[in-house]
């Protein structure tokens, strides 16, 4: 059966004997085993790197395994979990299965079912991993990403991009939620159809439903002529709606009876045109409250909102500010004529640093505005600073990004240093027990970095 090379398992078990006896049969048999005792360390060690499978116990102090499966599909929805239990029960089951558990073995059991067990849930992983598709990466090529938040999302975008399921993606401002779309598409069986997008935002509501849906010769001041919408232009492709919960309630009546009836009438026609166009919305609102606001129609809701797909903000993913950097660095030089630019390192370290409001948008405003200014060839980090300074548009609550920065200070810190905690502590300028306080604090484990570090070298 072919499998990713030395794929990675997590495993979850207070029973230090049964962890490291099932650790042993799982790294017998070619795996690469996390082997943690708690829920917590789980959910730690899922910072530091993403596992292909998790098998875990069902009872554990503090966070069980049914707990540690919600937490997870949050993080990483893709990941198949293995329950174990010496527990067993029918409810235990139905409940663990509603929940998305792949599997739910019952202590004690017999290797070779674990093994089969863990190789089938590799297959399921290994089919939506990004590394998967080989050259249809090529789909994902404009989304420069390392972070496995990142990795989560492309991996179910790929998953439902066969389908024409609806699928409504949310994320703020700057997240890059049209390009995400744009992968989607070409990911898609209509890949070779047109990709349409429209910002529900940006036009105003007595155009909107013109552009949308066309308009026939004079069915208003100015149709001089007959106009065919967005739709029929996007008809056997897909239709990006931007901004969706900014559509006004009347035009979405319209909406969904063009999702439902899969037609549309344009304005100042009595005759219904046919469209086949897949649906791909994005909003930075929470749909569901301007549902509940009255603001937003619930049936419109549910027929957009079949799959979620939520990227996260740019400080979510700061592993990811050095190649964003680099890449709007080398595009930009090159349309500006001056392809030797490069950041010094301490300019790196204040964009990795930074809060970033504006997400990627602001990071590319940023870059643009250095490369524009640069009398170096060399961007020091003085104009960096001067020119972020003047971009910052809006600030975070101080404790949340005091917490963010510290964590994301640590795990540099410790990533720099693989795992050494008196070399980390040290250029942290901190003691060892009082350095250890912070690792706690923020449940980093230095031996999760170590393994990382080897694994790359």
């Amino acid at each position: 059966m072919n499998r990713p090379r030395d794929p990675n398992v997590l495993l979850v078990d207070d029973d230090k004997g049964l962890l490291q006896l099932i650790a042993m049969r799982l790294s017998a048999s070619g795996y690469a085993v996390t082997a943690v005792e708690s829920g917590e360390a789980a959910l730690a060690s899922l910072e530091v790197t993403r596992p292909q499978v998790v098998v875990t116990d069902l009872r554990m102090e503090g966070i069980d395994g049914l707990a540690l499966v919600d937490a997870i599909h949050r993080k990483a929805p893709s990941i198949p979990v293995i329950i174990l239990t010496a527990h067993g029960t029918i409810p235990e089951a139905v409940s663990a299965t509603r929940r998305g558990v792949f599997g739910f073995l019952t202590k004690p059991f017999e290797p070779k079912v674990l093994l089969d067990t863990v190789s089938d849930a590799l297959q399921l992983s290994s089919a939506q991993s990004p590394e998967a598709s080989g050259d249809a990466d090529a789909w994902r090529a404009d989304i420069v990403t390392c972070a496995p938040s990142m990795e989560d999302v492309l991996a179910r975008a790929k998953r439902i991009a066969s389908s024409d399921a609806s699928v409504c993606i949310y994320g703020a401002s700057g997240t890059g939620k049209e390009l995400l779309a744009r992968a989607i598409h070409r990911a898609s069986p209509r890949a070779q159809a047109p990709f349409i997008a429209v910002n529900c935002a940006a036009i105003p509501e007595g155009l909107l439903e013109s552009e949308l849906f066309g308009h026939k010769r004079g069915a208003f001041t100015g149709a001089l002529q007959d106009r065919r919408g967005l739709f029929e232009a996007a008809f056997g492709g897909t239709l990006f709606l931007d901004e969706i919960g900014d559509m006004p309630l009347a035009l979405q009546v319209k909406l969904l009876r063009a999702t439902e009836a899969r037609v549309v009438r344009p304005v100042g026609s009595n005759v219904d045109q046919p469209v086949n166009v897949r649906i791909i919305s994005a909003t930075h609102r929470r749909l569901d409250e301007r549902v509940a606001a009255g603001e937003f129609r619930e049936d419109l809701y549910y027929r957009l909102n079949v799959v979620q797909l939520a990227l996260p903000a740019l400080a979510e993913r700061r592993e990811d500010i050095p190649r964003l950097a680099e890449h709007f660095l080398a595009r930009l030089g090159a349309r500006y004529g001056r392809p030797q630019l490069a950041l010094s390192p301490e300019a790196m370290r204040i964009l990795v640093s930074a809060p970033w409001p504006g997400n990627i948008r602001q990071l590319l405003n940023v870059i643009e505005q250095a490369v524009a200014l640069a009398s170096t060839e060399v961007i020091p980090a003085s104009l960096v600073r001067q020119v972020q300074d003047a971009d910052d548009t809006a600030l975070v609550p101080l404790e949340a990004a005091r917490r963010a920065f510290e964590r994301d200070y640590l795990a540099r810190v410790l990533k720099i240093t693989g795992g050494n905690v008196t070399h980390a502590a040290r250029l942290s300028g901190r003691n060892r027990t009082e350095f250890y306080r912070l690792l706690a604090r923020n449940s980093l484990d230095p031996s999760m970095f170590k393994r990382t570090a080897q694994a790359q070298s």
